[in-house]
């Protein structure tokens, strides 16, 4: 707890510190809960991607087996940008996956395997959800960061703060109770002797 002055100023000082961190604490939980929603959602949405990507891999297994020919599908295209855009959750600024841009390579259709235009076309779909699931793990780390330090402002706010001010509040009403208490004692006690100092004066 740090060093306090037992003054009326300090009193006035704690109740505002009191009053500030009370009406602060709400916001921090509607931000927890706001943090905790969005997580909860997109690790959803990330589930399901990799389990998207996990059956479409499974299929594209059993098809080039059944097709058991040598080719590279990844020659025909390249990736040329992972298109992103920014959004702000609870005040946090995260990625968000737009598309995968590709720059496809001409090829002779004749001299080609017949399934090779629709395994490009998986290959580029498994591809483009690969990166979206990897920019929602770069969601849930942001978020998940950010909830981490929002908790550590609830428990110091909660558990330090808060009690702080409240104990400081109650020593030095305490203090300055007891000075008006002896103020009024000496108050009384001078009266007295002036009255004393009266009568005497009189005799």
């Amino acid at each position: 707890m740090a060093k306090i002055k037992y003054t009326k100023n300090e009193l006035k000082n704690q109740k505002e510190n009191l009053k500030r961190f009370t009406r602060y604490l709400p916001t921090l939980e509607l931000k927890k809960k706001q943090l905790l929603a969005e997580i909860m959602m997109i690790q959803n949405k990330a589930d399901k991607l990799q389990t998207e990507i996990e059956k479409t891999e499974k299929q594209v297994t059993l098809w080039v087996d059944v097709f058991a020919e040598d080719v590279d599908l990844n020659e025909f295209f390249q990736v040329s940008d992972i298109k992103t855009d920014q959004d702000n959750i609870a005040g946090i600024d995260i990625p968000v996956f737009l598309d995968v841009e590709f720059d496809d390579v001409e090829y002779d259709l004749f001299e080609t395997p017949l399934w090779v235009d629709q395994g490009i076309l998986v290959t580029k779909k498994q591809i483009a959800k690969k990166a979206e699931y990897k920019i929602a793990q770069e969601q849930m780390d942001i978020l998940n960061e950010e909830l981490r330090i929002t908790i550590q402002r609830i428990k110091l706010f909660e558990e330090v703060k808060i009690p702080e001010a409240k104990e400081s509040i109650r020593v030095i009403q305490i203090f300055l109770g007891d000075q008006l208490t002896a103020a009024v004692v000496r108050g009384k006690i001078a009266k007295a002797k002036i009255e004393k100092k009266k009568e005497v004066s009189r005799v």
